[in-house]
C-alpha cells in the first residue's frame, strides 16, 4: 500500500452537474486516495442547485462546489493528474489542452440532468451511474496499474451503467 493520492479530472461542458457529482462522489468515498477536481471546457459559471443538493447531501463541502475552466488544470502550479475522465459526450470530441504529466484518460458518458434542471429523477440517474462508476474505480489497485493498464480499465467502467 502507498500513501500517494492519485489526482483524477472529470470533465463536462458546462462544469454544471455531472462532473461536479463525480467530484464529489470520488472525494468522499475514495478515502484519501484519491483526490478529484472538476472542471468544464464552456464552463457554465454556476453549480445546478440539484447537483449541488446531491453533492452536499453525500457530505462534500458546499464551499467547494465551483463551476471552473479546464485551463485552471492545464496551467503551470496546478495538480498533476494521474487520470482525466470525460463525463458527457460534447467534453470527450473536443480538443483538450496538454496536460502536465500525460496522465490516463477515460471516457465515462453519463446522461445529461441539466437538460430538465427542474426534474431531480434526471440528476438522481446521473448520480446512481457516477456511483457505481466511482465505486468500481476506488476497487482498483491504482498503485499497481501503469498508465495505459489504468486508461483500458477506467474506460471499461465507463461501459458500465451505459444505454
Amino acid at each position: 500500500m502507498t500513501d500517494r493520492v492519485f489526482n483524477v479530472l472529470f470533465l463536462c461542458t458546462g462544469n454544471s452537474a455531472r462532473s461536479v457529482m463525480a467530484e464529489a462522489l470520488l472525494n468522499v468515498l475514495g478515502g484519501g486516495r484519491f483526490k478529484a477536481y472538476s472542471a468544464g471546457s464552456f464552463p457554465s459559471g454556476r453549480i445546478q442547485p440539484l447537483a449541488a443538493q446531491l453533492a452536499t447531501s453525500a457530505g462534500y463541502p458546499a464551499e467547494h462546489l465551483r463551476s471552473k475552466s479546464w485551463d485552471e488544470f492545464a496551467a503551470p502550479g496546478a495538480p498533476v493528474m494521474d487520470l482525466i475522465i470525460t463525463v458527457c459526450d460534447n467534453a470527450a470530441g473536443e480538443i483538450c489542452p496538454i496536460w502536465p504529466g500525460h496522465p490516463a484518460t477515460a471516457h465515462w458518458g453519463v446522461a445529461d440532468p441539466a437538460e430538465h434542471p427542474e426534474e431531480m429523477s434526471g440528476f438522481l440517474a446521473a448520480w446512481s451511474v457516477l456511483r457505481r462508476r466511482v465505486e468500481l474505480l476506488i476497487a482498483l489497485p491504482v498503485e499497481k496499474l501503469d498508465a495505459l493498464t489504468l486508461a483500458t480499465r477506467t474506460r471499461e467502467i465507463g461501459q458500465v451503467g451505459a444505454p
